[in-house]
């Protein structure tokens, strides 16, 4: 699954130049390859450096509630960020310029959280000032990142070359993850565990520099597509309404409430309650990453034969059960087939719904409509972290707190599906399609976003 030959999905592709750029990666082969390398960068710093972070704050003593609020709480920065991109990128007078200064600046993140781990401590306030600037720098890329690539990569390439790029992202998460809880699973005192999470910290910002380097040697064909525009708020909830995008947002701001009630809170969980170790957290959190990762081409497959609605039912039946799961037992081998169902039912979820709207939406309107999407995305994770937060303080952080948050999520997660069944039935084209993984978490697998131009230009009608 994550053996990837990055030469595969060019070989067969012309090394003529393209027809604007003259600088060195100007040709599309050594375009590809070098977003390839980016990808793998980038899924290299989540690995290492993100998915780690609410144990950090977990290590360095700053509480369960601050570690849970702290892979929740930020997001809505890169969900406000976003709005001001479109102007961002006219100032500057180009996508390429806006992503490469919000990647180095995503990478510098990194530098406060290296010295506070060499240190041994940070503040809460801080560590979440810091996460905020990390989620704003890195969600604002998102909508121009979009438009970007689909001026470099052609359509006839697309299908492939955006499947072996989500792959080598997984690969790259995945590995970094894993190097991740290997070196803190060694570390045996609280100086060491301190100096590993500097250099967890140090490896992820360094990948981050590496992919803005390649992102930087790409070249940019069209800095501004003649037919971009800025879309209204007004006449983009229109579309959505005319499209049906409007009751699957509704669809999606529910169910993410309902999930991040839980969702935060289990990395605390299994450190402050379960006393796991780094090795164990690592081997659960796999076994949901892999399993996602697995599932996403074989849902692609059923989705052809079955159409993306029922797949969406069965992907939003399918999370339903899986926080609740935990209330059973705490047993790891009990954990560990949860998490393998909840990578699948993730992924199920996860392809369907993006299939589902993205590929009703116009093709002229989709990134300024991811915009909207990650806003209420974000919104809708900061809500339901609140609430599982206010549950939790509450009880006082204790053991029945965090069963009553779990338990409270599964019953929330499936009156969703009365919002659901809501939903008009669309004709859309079903296949696998390409994503980024932008962080990665207990019982929700990998949190990705879609990559628009692996959809095709033409939209089909609801």
């Amino acid at each position: 699954m994550f053996v990837i030959r990055f030469d595969a999905c060019v070989a067969n592709l012309p090394s003529r130049p393209m027809p604007v750029s003259k600088k060195p990666f100007g040709s599309l082969r050594a375009n590809l390859r070098a977003s390839l390398f980016d990808g793998a960068a980038f899924g290299g710093m989540v690995g290492l450096g993100e998915t780690y972070l609410p144990a950090f704050v977990l290590a360095v003593g700053l509480g369960e509630l601050t570690a849970g609020l702290v892979a929740s709480l930020p997001m809505v920065a890169g969900g406000i960020m976003q709005t001001v991109s479109p102007a961002a990128v006219h100032l500057l007078g180009s996508h390429k310029r806006w992503v490469v200064s919000c990647a180095v600046a995503q990478a510098l993140t990194f530098v406060p959280l290296i010295l506070a781990a060499y240190w041994g401590t940070i503040s809460a306030p801080a560590v979440l000032a810091v996460a905020a600037v990390y989620w704003g720098t890195g969600l604002a890329t998102g909508p121009a990142w979009n438009t970007w690539i689909g001026t470099i990569v052609p359509p006839p390439v697309r299908p492939r070359f955006f499947a072996f790029r989500t792959r080598g992202q997984q690969a790259a998460v995945f590995l970094g993850f894993l190097a991740g809880g290997l070196i803190l699973q060694s570390a045996g005192t609280q100086d060491q565990l301190m100096r590993a999470f500097a250099m967890l910290f140090a490896g992820a910002g360094l990948c981050r520099l590496v992919s803005a380097t390649v992102l930087a040697v790409q070249s940019e064909p069209t800095p501004i597509p003649p037919n971009m525009r800025p879309v209204p708020w007004r006449e983009m909830l229109a579309h959505l309404r005319r499209h049906s995008g409007g009751r699957l947002l509704v669809y999606l701001f529910a169910v993410q409430a309902a999930v991040q009630m839980a969702g935060p809170y289990f990395t605390p969980f299994m450190f402050e309650k379960l006393h796991f170790r780094y090795d164990q957290f690592v081997m659960l959190i796999s076994m949901s990453f892999l399993s996602k990762a697995f599932a996403l081409p074989i849902w692609g497959r059923v989705a052809r034969r079955i159409g993306a609605r029922r797949l969406l039912w069965i992907g939003g039946i399918g999370i339903v059960p899986t926080s609740a799961c935990w209330l059973v037992s705490q047993q790891l081998g009990w954990l560990m087939v949860v998490q393998l169902i909840s990578g699948a039912a993730w992924a199920a979820y996860e392809l369907a719904f993006f299939l589902l709207f993205f590929e009703s939406i116009a093709k002229e309107v989709r990134t300024s409509v991811l915009t909207l999407y990650n806003l209420i995305n974000t919104l809708a994770f900061v809500g339901g972290a609140l609430l599982g937060g206010a549950i939790l303080y509450a009880s006082q952080a204790s053991y029945t707190g965090y069963l009553l948050a779990f338990g409270l999520s599964s019953a929330l997660r499936c009156l969703t599906l009365l919002l659901l069944a809501r939903v008009p039935a669309m004709e859309v084209e079903a296949r696998e399609m390409g994503f980024r993984s932008v962080a990665v978490r207990p019982n929700h697998a990998a949190l990705d976003a879609p990559v628009l131009p692996s959809l095709p230009d033409e939209s089909p009608t609801s």
